[in-house]
């Protein structure tokens, strides 16, 4: 083959690759014409190159758009994850944060979140290398199977998004639409949640038969069989939850032949089907909770009979909670590594979790100090025995009022810290920037930068009288889960390189036991592997996904009491996914599955009284809880559950229906 033919078959791909990412960013019918040209698309797929090529610039929007974790950084437009600040526990100090605290979108104003014009693209991508990528004789059977199951998942995964964020939506067909059909002709209708949920299952199930387990190094960000499993599961999950299981709030949404798209019987068996399907993920084998080893500084837990002398995952004796949980989150072990990531999106440092650690290190280390977490969130995590602190405050073993005077008085804490952070439970001390909190920041060339205590009093390099309202944390705290004790941002420092934990091991176990709990019958279910089993509520399944995530975080297990009680459980549970999964965007999707956002988001934002100074006089009325009154906050029940549908394409597809309130 020569030279110039060669550039020329080069240049036809590249105008192709062009044509879609452009006309499918626009509308979501508009690039079906280019699918049917299958004279240019039967000459993209016989060469290896071109198919690789085109199944990677598909994949890229799912590395963007649709992730869940974002800084807004580089092109906040482009980039997915607002919603990360968009619930009760964080805060990103900026307009737009305000404008999703404060409910001011509508079908015309969608801030960030028009997935609906980006979003469609990988699904248009995906079913077009589903269609032509066998063509490509000079991929092995072996090659050409493992990508198309790829793209399934990719495809399952943007309607997932989809799905998740504005409710049923339309299918679009497989092999594309017929370009003699007139625009008319060209509309479609949502189809119903069940359907919807039905096509993305099967998606994910094709896909995990001919994924491989593992993937190597150079090949993370691609899924797995247990990456589309696990995705299944949380789609069944969250079509059992109150919101789309029997919902009679949404009775309106329909379509205009009156066809009923969300489902108003309840049917307990989907709990079953979410709970055998996080079973399977379970069954592979292929997971675990990362643990760390003890060494001669792990803080240990106080002592507790049952679990101080045993091993993980009986007990804690063999790990160190602390670093265990944080070294999920901060790099410390790469994301091939790391068992518990089934999995992640690569993140650069424009737009990734590189770029939120910027936002969130403190101004005084050249951070932009511009993350904040809410009061709410800090008061949420328990004493390091395990109880609430309004359980502890009844023993008087939860102090509010006085200070450290030393740093060797309370573990994880330096001198001059509020007590009110004394003998929290690890991951309080691996998720939250408090007040006085130390940041290592090792890596930094000059030692004034290193091992520096940070406080947000209004008088302080970080607080409210030195910088802007981006530059420091308006409730007064600031965030540090995805903070490495190596990053520094001053000159001669690095970050260490993060990823995002967009599925792990410890949501599954959650997930397995949140969906047992809700069974009050017996239902027998087929696993991925052909096996028949009977799911039930049992509290000893309930407890194997509940008890190992506690284990790990160093706090003693439920009571059997809880474990026993159907709701004291659902509460428990609630509450411990709330601390687990922080700051990882799924707080804003639970409150909605669970129909709780009308109630916890409805609630005003606090902090402390930003406006104190570091003296005497003033020092202990910084904590005193203050309402945050430039972040108003507002859940307009039952229209904000679902996002509408935007305006230009209830206009452009007379077959769509908006979503109920809008």
């Amino acid at each position: 083959m020569n030279k110039r033919y060669i550039m020329k078959m080069q240049f036809k791909i590249v105008g192709l690759f062009l044509i879609i990412s452009t006309l499918a960013s626009c509308h979501y019918l508009d690039v079906d014409q280019y699918f049917d040209d299958t004279l240019t698309l039967d000459s993209a797929f016989t060469k290896r190159t071109y198919v690789e090529g085109f199944l990677s610039n598909a994949f890229e929007v799912m590395y963007v758009d649709v992730s869940d974790i974002s800084s807004g950084g580089r092109d906040a437009y482009y980039t997915g994850g607002y919603a990360l600040f968009a619930s009760d526990d964080l805060l990103k100090m900026d307009d737009y944060t305000k404008r999703y605290q404060n409910g001011e979108y509508s079908p015309s104003e969608t801030l960030l979140e028009d997935k609906w014009k980006r979003v469609f693209e990988p699904v248009r991508k995906a079913s077009t290398f589903i269609k032509y990528v066998d063509k490509c004789t000079e991929m092995t059977m072996a090659e050409r199977s493992d990508l198309k199951a790829q793209a399934r998942f990719l495809r399952a995964y943007a309607y997932w998004v989809l799905l998740r964020q504005y409710g049923p939506i339309p299918l679009i067909p497989e092999d594309g639409f017929d370009i003699s059909m007139t625009y008319s002709e060209l509309s479609v209708q949502r189809n119903t949640f069940d359907e919807c949920v039905d096509f993305i299952a099967t998606d994910f199930l094709l896909a995990a038969r001919n994924l491989p387990l593992t993937r190597t190094a150079n090949n993370i960000g691609r899924p797995t069989r247990g990456a589309a499993l696990a995705a299944r599961a949380r789609l069944y999950l969250y079509a059992a939850s109150p919101l789309y299981n029997g919902n009679k709030d949404l009775f309106e949404l329909k379509n205009n032949d009156g066809t009923q798209l969300i489902p108003q019987d309840y049917d307990e068996s989907k709990w079953a089907r979410a709970a055998a399907a996080a079973l399977d993920v379970i069954n592979l084998k292929q997971y675990s909770l990362l643990t760390v080893d003890t060494t001669s500084t792990t803080v240990k837990p106080p002592y507790n009979a049952n679990y101080s002398d045993k091993n993980f995952p009986d007990g804690w004796a063999d790990i160190d909670p602390f670093e265990s949980y944080r070294r999920v989150f901060d790099g410390a072990v790469s994301a091939s590594k790391n068992p518990e990531i089934i999995f992640t999106r690569p993140n650069d440092n424009d737009y990734g979790i590189a770029d939120l650690v910027k936002l969130l290190m403190p101004y005084s280390l050249e951070g932009t100090n511009a993350i904040a977490v809410t009061l709410k969130q800090v008061d949420a995590y328990c004493m390091k025995d395990g109880r609430t602190i309004d359980e502890a405050k009844a023993t008087g073993d939860y102090v509010e009022d006085g200070f450290t005077t030393t740093a060797s008085e309370y573990d994880f804490l330096s001198r001059g810290v509020s007590l009110q952070y004394a003998n929290r439970e690890p991951r309080f001390y691996a998720s939250i920037a408090y007040p006085g909190s130390v940041w290592e920041c090792s890596s930094a060339g000059e030692k004034t930068y290193q091992n520096k205590q940070v406080f947000y009093y209004k008088d302080q390099t970080d607080g409210k009288q030195y910088g802007t309202e981006g530059n420091y944390p308006v409730t007064g705290i600031g965030l540090k889960k995805y903070y490495n004790p190596e990053d520094a941002l001053t000159e001669g420092g690095y970050l260490v390189e993060k990823f995002e934990p967009a599925i792990r091991y410890a949501d599954v176990l959650l997930w397995y036991a949140e969906a047992v709990n809700e069974l009050t019958q017996t239902y027998k279910e087929t696993l991925f592997n052909g096996d028949e089993v009977e799911i039930k509520r049992d509290v000893e399944e309930m407890r194997k996904g509940m008890k190992p995530v506690r284990m790990r975080a160093g706090v003693p297990d439920l009571a059997d009491n809880v474990y026993q009680d159907q709701d004291a459980f659902r509460t428990a549970l609630k509450h411990e996914r709330q601390i687990e999964l922080f700051a990882e965007s799924k707080r804003y999707y639970d409150l909605r599955r669970w129909k709780d956002a009308a109630i916890e988001e409805n609630i005003p934002i606090y902090g402390y009284n930003i406006e104190m100074n570091q003296t005497n006089s003033q020092k202990q009325s910084f904590y005193k809880s203050t309402l945050v009154s430039t972040y108003p906050k507002i859940f307009l029940d039952p229209k904000m559950y679902l996002w509408p549908i935007p305006q230009y394409e209830l206009v452009r597809n007379k077959k769509l229906t908006q979503n109920p309130g809008w």
